[in-house]
């Protein structure tokens, strides 16, 4: 049976849904959201919270007292778009061309939002505070760390533990998904130039043809995953992008490769990197070119605490009921900037089923990625169960 929280997080739905839609009719992306920002702080104007800007990017700290002192737990909300068009269809649309809200990350700012509302109401039975992170830029490129950076996550050195909720859109609506250890991977960029010597496609013995060499990498990539990597500590790399050449009679100068890698540990996420480097240049020494590559290093490993993974369990079991938890086998092999906050402080990363009833579910980043918003009660609800259950007693 829903608990009281989830009732009252009910009663704010008009209020998470119309800030949902307001944010996605009007996405922003990047680091810079003066838009969203102005209108989250609009949405938290009528509460008793100190504000903190940040500096560096559009982030805001909103933080709730309580009534006695004592640590502080945060939750997070990311607030960014993605900059490609929307297919929807939905009455609420972006009406910014060629930018769309297919993460999520407005309906993470409208729960946050709302459970801040929650929350206000419960202060008198708070030992310690709750910190509010509205956060940019975690689609790139990367809001968190220099939120964590500026100190203003964690000022006067109380932080007891962090959540982030994302909503999952694949998963069925209002179940709650987590799991200790690694539940999303780091992810690297690798920009590789494969340079040999252009000539005329009837005479390539005359040129140093780059394409087969940099067909070669690709299959020794994959060699390399499936057969220098334990299949229990999983790697995933993808050539998304090959392009060399200009017409079919031409031999190019270069090839390129555009790879993405995936690790769920820094030991192999070195490994992966150092093997994908080498494997560029000396194939390509080998064939009498030169490789050449830049290594972009993007987010670590989401790592969830057990501590952070039982908290969310007893949350849902207590607020949604016990039905409503999946405990997840593996994890996923998408990338986030919370891995930042986890690797310094206790907590979880948490994913909030929200699959439309109504259409075939697409996944984030899709243009045509929809959401149930019946769910937010469930998140709205989580959100406020995991501050009141380590800053209070007997309220969840």
């Amino acid at each position: 049976m829903k608990s009281a929280l989830f009732k009252e997080a009910q009663a704010l739905q008009g209020q998470t849904v119309a800030l949902r839609r307001d944010i996605h009719r009007h996405p922003e992306l990047g680091l810079n959201l003066p838009r969203t920002r102005a209108t989250v702080l609009e949405a938290l104007s009528d509460l008793d919270l100190d504000i903190t800007l940040s500096n560096e990017t559009s982030g805001i700290v909103a933080t709730l007292h309580g009534a006695r002192s004592g640590p502080s737990v945060l939750l997070r909300g990311d607030m960014d778009a993605l900059p490609m068009p929307e297919q929807t269809g939905l009455d609420f649309s972006s009406t910014e061309e060629g930018c769309m809200h297919a993460c999520g990350h407005d309906a993470h700012t409208a729960m946050l939002a709302s459970a801040a509302h929650l929350l206000h109401d419960y202060r008198e039975h708070l030992s310690g505070s709750v910190r509010f992170m509205f956060q940019p830029g975690e689609e790139g490129p990367g809001g968190a760390k220099p939120m964590l950076d500026e100190g203003i996550l964690d000022p006067d050195g109380t932080l007891q533990s962090v959540y982030a909720l994302h909503v999952e859109p694949e998963l069925p609506s209002g179940t709650i998904a987590c799991r200790t250890g690694p539940i999303l991977a780091a992810v690297d960029t690798v920009f590789a130039k494969i340079v040999g010597q252009g000539g005329h496609g009837s005479t390539p013995h005359s040129a140093v043809d780059p394409i087969p060499v940099a067909c070669e990498i690709v299959q020794a990539i994959q060699t390399l995953v499936t057969r220098r990597f334990d299949v229990f500590d999983p790697v995933v790399a993808t050539v998304g992008r090959i392009e060399a050449g200009t017409v079919s009679n031409v031999i190019p100068e270069f090839a390129e490769l555009d790879i993405t890698l995936r690790s769920l540990s820094v030991e192999s996420r070195s490994r992966l990197a150092d093997g994908v480097e080498r494997l560029v240049r000396q194939i390509s020494a080998a064939h009498g070119l030169e490789g050449n590559l830049e290594m972009e290093h993007g987010y670590p490993p989401t790592v969830n605490h057990a501590a952070g993974e039982q908290a969310v369990l007893r949350a849902c079991q207590r607020v949604l009921g016990e039905d409503r938890y999946m405990q997840m086998a593996t994890p996923w092999m998408g990338a986030e900037d919370f891995s930042y906050l986890l690797e310094r402080f206790s907590g979880a990363f948490v994913f909030l089923g929200a699959a439309p009833t109504d259409s075939t579910p697409q996944p984030c980043h899709s243009s045509r990625m929809m959401l149930d918003e019946n769910a937010f009660p469930s998140g709205v609800a989580i959100y406020a169960a995991l501050a009141l259950q380590e800053l209070s007693t007997g309220v969840v």
